[in-house]
C-alpha cells in the first residue's frame, strides 16, 4: 500500500511520518515534491538552495518515483505531501494510485507556529485551499470523501487516534506507532535542521493541544481567510 498524507505545513505531518516509519513495515518518503515545487515556481524559502541540489526537480520523475517499488521491500510506503507543493502544472495521475489521506488542523494554530520560522506567509504558503481542491479532486475519483483525521485528535489520544486510522486504511495497528527515538532521523529532508527541532526533541506526540492561539492583524486575516476550508475537510474526519 502506498499511502499519500495530504497536509500543509506546522500540521503534525512530520510527527505522523515518524510515528508510520516505526512501524517497521513502512518505508517513508519525506516531501517529495519540495524541490520540483521550489525550482517551478521560484520561491524563496529556507534553505532553499540545498533542497534544490540535494533532491529532484523533475516532477514527474517524482511521480514515477511515488508509485515505483516500494524501498527497503517494505509493504507499507508512507508518503508526507505538503498541499502547497503540487502546484497546477504537476500532473497528479500518480495520486489515482494512491490511497489519499487528509491531515488537518486548525488555522489558527497553524499561522501561530508557521510565523515561528517564516515570517509573512500568504494564504497560498499554508497550503488551506490547495488542500481543498485536492480533497475534491479525489472525491470526485472515488465517488466519496476521502480519509481526514485531524492533528488536534491525534494529539488528544494518539493510541485511539492512529488505531482508528489505521482501521480506515485496513492496515493493522502496532504499539511501535506511539514512541520514535530523539533525534534527527536519516529519512528526514534536508530542510530539517530549519523545521525540526522541536519534532527532533520529541519520542511521542505532545499531549492535547492549549485553547485556539489569539492572533491580530494580518495573521488573524489570514487564519480567517483559511477557516472555511478547514472547516469543510473537518466535517468529514474520521473520529
Amino acid at each position: 500500500m502506498r499511502i499519500a498524507m495530504w497536509s500543509g505545513p506546522r500540521n503534525l505531518s512530520t510527527a505522523l511520518m515518524y510515528s508510520f516509519a516505526a512501524r517497521g513495515d513502512c518505508a517513508v518518503w519525506d516531501e517529495p515534491f519540495y524541490a520540483a515545487y521550489l525550482a517551478a515556481t521560484g520561491i524563496n524559502h529556507p534553505m532553499r538552495d540545498a533542497i534544490l541540489s540535494a533532491n529532484r526537480v523533475d516532477d514527474r520523475a517524482v511521480a514515477a518515483d511515488c508509485v515505483g517499488p516500494i524501498p527497503q521491500g517494505q509493504s507499507l510506503f508512507y508518503q508526507k505531501h505538503m498541499t502547497l507543493h503540487m502546484i497546477p502544472e504537476f500532473d497528479r495521475g500518480f495520486m489515482r494510485r494512491m490511497t489519499n489521506v487528509f491531515l488537518i488542523r486548525h488555522p489558527a494554530r497553524v499561522v501561530a507556529s508557521y510565523v515561528k520560522k517564516r515570517e509573512a506567509p500568504t494564504l497560498a504558503d499554508i497550503g488551506f485551499v490547495q488542500q481543498a481542491e485536492l480533497f475534491d479532486e479525489v472525491a470526485g475519483w472515488l465517488g466519496h470523501a476521502p480519509l481526514v483525521v485531524d492533528s488536534a485528535d491525534i494529539r488528544a489520544n494518539p493510541e485511539q487516534m492512529l488505531r482508528r486510522l489505521c482501521d480506515a486504511l485496513a492496515i493493522p495497528f502496532v504499539a511501535q506507532m506511539l514512541r520514535w527515538p530523539a533525534g534527527p532521523k536519516p529519512y528526514d529532508g534536508v530542510w530539517a535542521p530549519h523545521w525540526y527541532g522541536a519534532v527532533h526533541g520529541s519520542t511521542g506526540f505532545d499531549g492535547a493541544e492549549g485553547p485556539i492561539p489569539p492572533l491580530g492583524g494580518d495573521y488573524a486575516r489570514l487564519a480567517d481567510a483559511a477557516l472555511p476550508f478547514y472547516q469543510r475537510l473537518a466535517a468529514h474526519k474520521i473520529g
